[in-house]
């Protein structure tokens, strides 16, 4: 699960990066798809989880509050 966790955070930091790159905004197209390539990683890593995850971090996830997530694993 370690695994998980660590790549979850990883695509999560990916996700904000986007989010925050100026230069791929310039592109409203690649930076949409970018945007959906790296939320489908993260929807997928969820369904990897097991159930008995934090129900804060499930809840987080669930409510794509993506950055609240990231914040929880990183504490």
């Amino acid at each position: 699960m370690d695994k998980i966790m660590t790549d979850l955070a990883t695509t999560l930091r990916e996700r904000l990066a986007i989010i925050a790159d100026e230069e791929s905004r310039r592109d409203p197209a690649a930076h949409t798809e970018r945007l959906r390539l790296v939320s489908e990683r993260i929807e997928h890593l969820e369904q990897q989880l097991p159930r008995d995850i934090d129900p804060q971090l499930r809840h987080f996830l669930q409510r794509r509050s993506y950055s609240k997530a990231l914040e929880l694993l990183e504490s």
